[in-house]
């Protein structure tokens, strides 16, 4: 059986696609909830971001077999790549966006872009999503235009696994 946390569904749906597998699928309305059944044994396995799985993994709670990056994640070097794992297409990594209404003047766009690019560049929170296990993009890959290129291309990617799902 695959957890499943709306946050991750779409990794979950890739895997079992990759595996040629089709569990059991059990929705869960978060991804806390989500690991505390992998944890009881209510649910086989799960995709989940190293910042909810990294504590998990690191007091051994959990195994974790891949990390669906390139490159090894600080919060759990342990753990091997997907590529290292011998999956090299799963490729799923978690990303968080601030998005503001259609309608939300182009000044007031640029101020809420400028404070958070700003805030992603101060070292305290730096330092704080890091050790909670999430990377921060370079400058050249965060403001409006980077984005929508982001959201353009992950609806491409991920509209077809969602489909074959259905």
């Amino acid at each position: 059986m695959l957890a499943l946390a709306p946050s991750y569904f779409t990794f979950g749906l890739l895997l079992n696609s990759m595996m040629g597998v089709k569990p059991t699928l059990v929705p869960f309305n978060g991804g806390g909830p989500a690991m505390n059944a992998l944890i009881g044994g209510q649910v086989d396995y799960m995709c989940a971001s190293t910042s909810l799985a990294g504590p998990q993994v690191q007091s051994g709670m959990v195994k974790a077999y891949a990390i669906g990056a390139v490159e090894r994640h600080p919060v759990v070097p342990n753990v091997p790549t997907s590529v290292e794992a011998g999956l090299p297409e799963f490729q799923a990594l978690v990303w968080i966006a601030l998005f503001a209404p259609k309608e939300t003047p182009r000044p007031i766009l640029d101020k809420l872009t400028d404070a958070l690019d700003q805030a992603l560049d101060d070292q305290d929170v730096r330092k704080r999503l890091f050790d909670n296990g999430f990377d921060i993009p370079g400058k050249a890959k965060r403001g409006q235009q980077p984005l929508a290129a982001l959201v353009k291309s992950e609806i491409a990617r991920w509209t077809p696994i969602i489909k074959a799902a259905m």
